[in-house]
């Protein structure tokens, strides 16, 4: 366990109620979205943007941008999206089992290791039951890849022909995410975001910083974790802390309250809250900065529905009223909003969502609808940001024509199409 920082000042100066839309501001500074990147971003930033998240989640949908690549870009901007399959590549990031299956900071891994040996995360515990039902293919399996080399699930065939999703994996794709979530396999690459398997042993020798096992014991683990995942949200509620790495059980403040007695955490009340939040003690410069006016929010952006900002419904209904669910697994009937809807950030607030689809054969950023928040108001300035934003997602993406099939309100709609036909955007 690091040594005890400095004391921040006395609990008693910083804990003056803190506004909501302040609150807001420093979550948003930790996450990287608070305003947009200020300069060109270079392959260094994609490592750098995951440090600051502690991790970044992986899901495989493509009806836009894979969900890793969409975090990203709503922190970074026009960045190139094989630059995150290169920090792989490179070992400065790695794949485990986090909040779900995540990339990690390469100097994260020890630590997640040392949890995973634990058998703390769900998908570890799913994966040891696999391997006692099906030891001897498994462990074939294993003896292949050291005798023979790096596989992927492609390179075993699979008898029912035709099925996919995830839900019908064939056998081998199965045994290779078991081992891959009890550690024996890594990924050192993917191709076509197809993860490519290899021994631990191999992948591990490569990492940078290189890897050096953890020594610390549950305990110190865990408060690792809760002290990583207050500094990646900026400010936080107890409740939502143990969500960030699926920690068990959950985190209340009667656990905190030795952190905050120790200068690693700062206790803030909330305007609205009925818990306190808590700020991390490398925050308080921001901290400082957003009771004294100065951390304006200026960004706007479209985010993934696997983001930090908003996978947790109950924060973001506490942090934002935004109330979010991820529909892309709900029966069609049964959708609210659509199948990959996409919450809108504009200065600090989300103000709304849409629903979007890449066409990449056509050039088209399809928005088959999107919802303003109930009593946002339709400014000239919101169109006019949003309609910018979506314009700029659409381009990176390689859809640089956007079109609109349906908006509520109306009117802001026709706004978004007004500004999209100056600019050239408009389909």
């Amino acid at each position: 366990m690091k040594p005890t920082p400095p004391l921040p000042p006395p609990l008693s100066s910083r804990s003056t109620l803190l506004g909501l839309a302040q609150a807001r501001r420093l979550h948003l500074a930790a996450q990287g979205l608070l305003r947009p990147f200020g300069r060109r971003p270079r392959p260094a930033d994609v490592v750098d943007a995951i440090e600051r998240m502690r991790l970044l989640q992986i899901d495989s949908i493509h009806v836009v941008a894979r969900s890793p690549y969409l975090v990203l870009h709503a922190r970074l901007g026009a960045y190139e999206s094989d630059w995150l399959d290169k920090a792989l590549v490179q070992g400065r990031i790695a794949e485990c089992w986090a909040h779900e299956a995540c990339f990690v900071p390469a100097a994260d891994l020890p630590l997640h290791r040392a949890w995973r040996e634990r058998g703390a995360h769900w998908a570890h515990r799913h994966a040891a039951r696999m391997h006692r039902d099906h030891r001897p293919q498994m462990d074939g399996m294993l003896e292949r890849i050291r005798s023979q080399g790096p596989v992927r699930a492609a390179d075993f065939p699979r008898a029912d022909r035709g099925v996919s999703g995830w839900w019908e994996w064939k056998p081998e794709k199965r045994w290779l995410e078991a081992w891959f979530a009890l550690g024996e396999l890594m990924v050192p690459r993917r191709e076509r975001f197809q993860r490519v398997y290899d021994l631990a042993e191999r992948v591990l020798a490569r990492l940078d910083p290189p890897f050096v096992p953890s020594t610390l014991d549950s305990a110190a683990l865990r408060q690792r974790f809760i002290l990583d995942s207050v500094r990646a949200l900026g400010i936080t509620q107890a409740r939502w802390i143990a969500d960030y790495y699926r920690l068990k059980p959950s985190v209340d403040d009667a656990e905190l309250a030795p952190l905050v007695a120790a200068g690693e955490l700062i206790a803030m009340p909330v305007q609205g809250w009925d818990a306190p939040g808590y700020v991390h003690h490398g925050h308080a410069p921001l901290l400082d900065k957003v009771r004294a006016g100065r951390l304006p929010a200026t960004h706007t952006a479209l985010l993934s529905p696997f983001d930090p900002l908003v996978w947790d419904r109950a924060r973001a209904q506490a942090m934002f009223d935004f109330e979010y669910a991820i529909e892309c697994y709900t029966p069609a009937p049964k959708r609210r909003y659509g199948y990959y809807v996409l919450p809108i950030l504009h200065r600090g607030s989300l103000v709304g969502r849409l629903d979007a689809k890449a066409h990449r054969g056509e050039g088209v950023f399809e928005i088959k609808a999107l919802f303003l928040e109930p009593g946002q108001d339709a400014t000239p300035r919101l169109a006019a940001e949003v309609g910018d934003a979506i314009a700029r997602t659409a381009s990176w993406h390689g859809t640089p024509r956007v079109r609109l099939e349906r908006s509520e309100p109306a009117a802001f709609g026709r706004a978004l199409r007004a500004r999209w036909k100056a600019t050239g955007a408009g389909d």
